[in-house]
């Protein structure tokens, strides 16, 4: 598969995009998101935050596909092999996605990279897509939703055990505990702590409180939670999610989505969410709180190695 045999349609053009482009890239995930799930789940934020990655050289890892001035499609590798793309729904069936996907592969494998792959809604266009470019199913992801007025049943912390706001100084702690935890299952080289930063009190609209903290009596940090607010203010998500091995099953987790949820509340939300996927085997406990599933997206990747 190579862009070396693909062309774009007739009076397209492309270009590298640039941390402005941040707003016409929303736009346009915003444009497909409703077309495949109904609903939006990007925020400009996310972008942003994402973009200003010291690691991520945003110059060499993306294009953009554009209709005149008009953004209508892009794609970006992000690290060492997840992707990201969308195409307007209106300029769909051209072969924009097609092109994009082979432009990957070609710069997955300039750069090295094992495979490249990237998330779609199970079932939509992009998926439909994908499966007929040989991309396999790597894992299955869900976003999973409280039901509005429903509450996360309360768990005591142990004995000494305080869930807070994580302090200015406990910022690379909690980025140690989910990165230690995330990479029990995840297959990826370790996020630097710059690029956490720029994800969470680099964030626009990043306040304090969206990082709560489990500390156990001697004040180690044992569990972290990430908890944002949509940009309408009605939804508090959960982005990140972990518990140190060695202080599982001992009720840290359940606490911290308590208190996630509470402070959401506190701040005007109405609804929760928070997503996983099937490498951390996490989906029951999620729905033995209440939590349901409301998408069902899954990451498709083609090996290159």
């Amino acid at each position: 598969m190579s862009t070396r045999a693909a062309t774009l349609p007739e009076g397209l053009t492309t270009r590298p995009l640039r941390r402005s482009d941040a707003g016409a890239v929303h736009r346009l995930m915003v444009a497909q998101e409703l077309e495949d799930i109904g609903q939006v789940a990007i925020e400009e934020a996310d972008i942003v935050s994402d973009w200003a990655r010291p690691s991520h050289d945003l110059a060499a890892r993306s294009v953009g596909v554009l209709d005149g001035d008009t953004l209508v499609a892009y794609a970006e590798l992000t690290g060492a092999d997840r992707a990201d793309t969308a195409v307007l729904p209106s300029h769909r069936g051209r072969g924009i996605g097609t092109w994009l996907a082979r432009w990957l592969v070609d710069l997955g494998r300039d750069l090295g990279s094992p495979a490249v792959g990237m998330p779609v809604p199970q079932g939509s266009p992009g998926d439909r897509l994908l499966e007929s470019l040989g991309f396999r199913v790597r894992w299955t992801s869900w976003v999973l939703r409280l039901p509005e007025g429903a509450t996360v049943p309360a768990r005591p912390l142990p004995e000494g055990y305080v869930v807070r706001t994580a302090a200015a100084g406990e910022v690379r702690a909690a980025h140690d505990v989910l990165e230690d935890a995330f990479l029990e299952w995840s297959v990826r080289e370790r996020e630097p702590f710059e690029d956490f930063e720029a994800a969470t009190t680099g964030r626009p609209g990043f306040e304090p409180w969206n990082l709560r903290v489990a500390l156990d009596p001697d004040g180690t940090v044992v569990g972290v939670s990430l908890v944002l607010v949509s940009d309408e203010g009605t939804t508090a998500y959960v982005d990140r999610l972990a518990v140190r091995r060695d202080q599982r099953r001992r009720g840290i987790a359940q606490a911290l989505l308590v208190d996630s949820f509470a402070r959401g509340r506190e701040h005007g939300t109405r609804t929760f969410e928070l997503g996983t996927d099937s490498r951390t085997g996490a989906l029951p406990m999620y729905e033995r709180v209440g939590m349901a599933v409301e998408q069902v997206w899954v990451n498709r990747a083609i090996d290159l190695r």
